[in-house]
């Protein structure tokens, strides 16, 4: 019998979406192939403290990390992937060495390219962009920025920093009134899961919701919503030669596709594939790859577009580097109607990061 690859999945985090990180790795343990991975559970508390979960389940049950009986541990680094106890008076290793590590963590410090760079400090394999692509991915500024120098149809927006709209707040307003027609979505630059996110028609619900972007980011995104299109999506699976699925499409309950609309109430209809024309399908699919490539993605991504009804027109809207892993998340869901089962897609992810660990071993880091 071959020896089982000793996974690590990390889960919770310091930002906004710690549950939506549980409630992914929730999904996560339940699919994984034991019989293939020794699976070691490491949740990250929402002040950052890493804790060995030697038994995740009461942790996951109750969907935020955080417990007193949990051994706090840290990676050991540069080279190794060991995973050491915080307690002063050990200093032995309380786990097996990593070979790869799932790093299921959405939004800041887990997806940004911050925890990334730990994981390449300790030159241990992991799913996913590496730093670049991560990093990227994250900030819709720079992520926008890489889509319009591939040439990618997007739709008109603006940055706007903190820091101005708090010193001359009305210039602002007066700059995207002038610039933009209502309705508008606000968005923190670095946030994930609509976290954050609103729908602004008129001047008083956009000042409304840039000072709720601000809470959460030091850059705010204003764009114009496009309207009367299909708002679909399309999972990518690959490194060098990615592969993308069918295009599902998103009805959301509420105005959009919020948190709430998302982790909480369930009442999006998610169709598979999505009511387009098989040419606008092939469209989405191509976009897909592209943004994939044009932030530098690695090993997964779930890419959102728009399809304008009626002639077709693809814009492509954002990119998500460590889509969520929820039972009704749409990634997982895209790949298995495009023949990938749940469990087959993590063998899937698992076995690309290795490869990718692989090639990056083969590289010189030194003359």
């Amino acid at each position: 019998m071959a020896e089982k690859i000793k996974l690590g999945i990390l889960f919770g985090g310091r930002s906004c979406e710690h549950e939506v990180s549980v409630t992914s790795a929730r999904s996560m343990l339940a699919a994984v192939n034991k019989d293939k991975y020794d699976v070691t559970m490491i949740g990250i508390d929402k002040q950052g403290q890493w804790l060995l979960a030697e038994d995740a389940r009461p942790i996951l049950e109750a969907g935020v990390v955080e417990s007193n009986t949990l051994t706090p541990v840290l990676l050991n680094y540069p080279g190794s992937s060991q995973l050491l106890s915080q307690d002063p008076s050990s200093t032995e290793n309380i786990a097996q060495d990593l070979d790869v590590v799932f790093p299921l963590l959405h939004g800041p410090y887990g997806e940004d390219g911050t925890m990334q760079g730990l994981l390449e400090l300790a030159g241990v394999a992991y799913v996913g962009s590496g730093v670049v692509g991560s990093a990227v991915g994250m900030d819709k500024e720079m992520m926008k920025r890489a889509f319009r120098a591939e040439g990618l149809q997007q739709t008109k927006h603006i940055t706007v920093r903190r820091q101005r709209w708090q010193s001359d707040s009305h210039a602002v307003i007066e700059e995207i009134v002038s610039n933009f027609e209502f309705p508008l979505f606000v968005k923190p630059a670095n946030m994930g899961s609509s976290v954050g996110v609103s729908k602004a028609h008129d001047e008083f619900e956009l000042i409304t919701g840039i000072n709720t972007a601000a809470e959460y980011d030091y850059k705010i995104i204003v764009e114009a919503s496009l309207e009367n299109c299909h708002e679909v999506e399309c999972a990518v699976l690959g490194n060098e030669n990615p592969q993308a699925s069918v295009v599902g499409e998103i009805l959301p309950g509420n105005q959009f596709y919020d948190y709430q609309t998302k982790y909480i109430d369930d009442k999006t209809d998610l169709i598979i594939p999505a009511k387009i024309s098989k040419q606008a399908s092939e469209r989405v699919r191509e976009m897909a790859l592209e943004a994939f490539r044009a932030v530098e993605a690695m090993g997964l991504a779930r890419v959102d577009s728009f399809v304008r009804r009626g002639n077709g027109d693809v814009f492509v809207n954002e990119i998500n580097t460590m889509p969520g892993f929820t039972p009704i998340s749409m990634y997982p869901k895209l790949w298995e109607a495009s023949g990938i089962s749940y469990t087959e897609l993590i063998d899937r992810l698992i076995e690309l990061a290795l490869e990718r660990q692989k090639d990056r071993q083969n590289t010189r880091s030194a003359l």
